[in-house]
């Protein structure tokens, strides 16, 4: 049993110092899967990966993570991952509003260039895609949040999945073409609206 989910359990059996505890073991795993995240993201992104891995642990162990049983250390990273998949999509729709500048552009003044499109489009239509493929095959999804939100291989997403490395291949090539052909119809409906 590893350090994190020994002291997982004791979280689950009420130990109010535990969090203290798991912060420094997890840290530097979070911080890394968050930096692969945010370098996936097109330029723009605000967010940097210290405050999305703070925010992301608060949901974990806040009041509403503390009543959840992590079954272990795999569980608890896939949970982190959904959180920060959460984060990044509630920022997306945030600044996609009218209150922040809705869909305005940034203009860079010196050079008079127009800045790169939000980040929050693209983000959004990969959540609708991932939305539908849940309803279509919740594993496929889940397969999809561990292989491109958290930075897992195949063979790290299968055992966590518990199917076989072969099936999780097969899962992934499957979900991957179907999430394409849903993004690149959200694309060709953005270009006639």
């Amino acid at each position: 049993m590893s350090d994190v989910t020994r002291v997982l359990s004791t979280i689950e059996h009420g130990d109010d110092q535990a969090g203290d505890r798991l912060l420094p073991l997890v840290y530097c795993e979070l911080r890394e899967l968050a930096r692969q995240r945010l370098a996936r993201e097109k330029p723009g992104q605000t967010l940097q990966a210290t405050a999305l891995v703070h925010e992301a642990y608060l949901r974990l162990l806040g009041p509403e993570g503390q009543s959840i049983d992590w079954t272990n250390r795999a569980h608890f990273f896939s949970a982190a991952a959904e959180a920060m998949r959460r984060i990044l999509i509630e920022n997306a729709r945030r600044k996609r509003a009218d209150k922040y500048g809705g869909q305005l552009q940034r203009q860079n003044f010196e050079a008079f260039d127009i800045a790169a499109p939000a980040l929050s489009d693209d983000i959004l239509a990969l959540d609708d895609a991932l939305a539908k493929l849940e309803v279509e095959d919740p594993v496929k999804a889940q397969l999809v949040k561990l292989r491109y939100f958290a930075g897992m291989t195949e063979t790290e997403a299968a055992d966590i999945l518990g199917i076989s490395l072969t099936t999780a291949q097969r899962h992934w090539r499957y979900a991957r073409v179907r999430m394409l052909k849903w993004l690149k119809n959200a694309d060709e409906v953005d270009e006639i609206s």
